[in-house]
């Protein structure tokens, strides 16, 4: 399945917090996890908000070694039809990520974590962690999306960040096999979602 895609720039002079707010009529994916919700993000009077929706139905690589934008690569784990939402806001210098997966393992506590690359028929394709600061494999200087799937197979996160993207340096979401451990491990990779995430202007 095709990805859906939706981001823009709003203007957030009447905004108190970042997560305050919805997000923009027309936004793709709403519901699922609050993108700011809890997160303490502040937003100033007059700054503007960069967002980003996206979400897709994993499948397996074709068989003529095409690879969807949500590929799974472990369908005992993240089972083709089961789906996921990412959403990406950024205010100023600081962004806000979430994550939504729906139809997984009931109970399981799945990794996921924001990577370099693009996804591809390779899992290792999509490259190491994105890190803010080059060496520092922490929850600090990573994306960790980490959740536990509830009865329904479905679970979320949210990351907010003091800082953006690079630009062009972060390109998927990729989930693991189980809880992120010290140093970023968290087992085998069982599928990847491409994102377009937007970078630091």
């Amino acid at each position: 399945m095709k990805a859906l895609v939706a981001s823009g720039v709003v203007a957030t002079a009447a905004m108190l917090a970042l997560g305050g707010a919805a997000a923009p009529a027309g936004a793709a994916g709403g519901g699922g996890a609050d993108s700011g919700a809890g997160s303490g993000v502040g937003v100033g009077a007059g700054e503007a908000e960069h967002w980003l929706r996206a979400k897709g139905e994993f499948g397996p690589v074709g068989g003529g070694g095409e690879v969807p934008a949500a590929v799974t690569y472990d369908e005992a784990l993240v089972p083709a039809g089961s789906h996921i939402r990412v959403g990406q806001r950024i205010t100023g210098d600081r962004m806000v990520i979430d994550l939504f997966v729906g139809g997984v393992v009931p109970g399981r506590t799945y990794g996921a974590h924001v990577h370099t690359e693009p996804c591809g028929a390779d899992p290792a394709s999509s490259g190491p962690h994105y890190q803010n600061v080059p060496g520092a494999a922490t929850e600090e200087n990573e994306v960790w999306l980490d959740f536990t799937a509830g009865g329904e197979g479905s679970g979320s996160a949210v990351a907010p960040k003091n800082w953006v993207f690079r630009e062009g340096g972060a390109a998927s979401v990729v989930l693991h096999e189980h809880a992120t451990g010290h140093g970023g491990a968290a087992g085998d990779r069982l599928a990847c979602f491409t994102v377009p995430f937007a970078g630091a202007e």
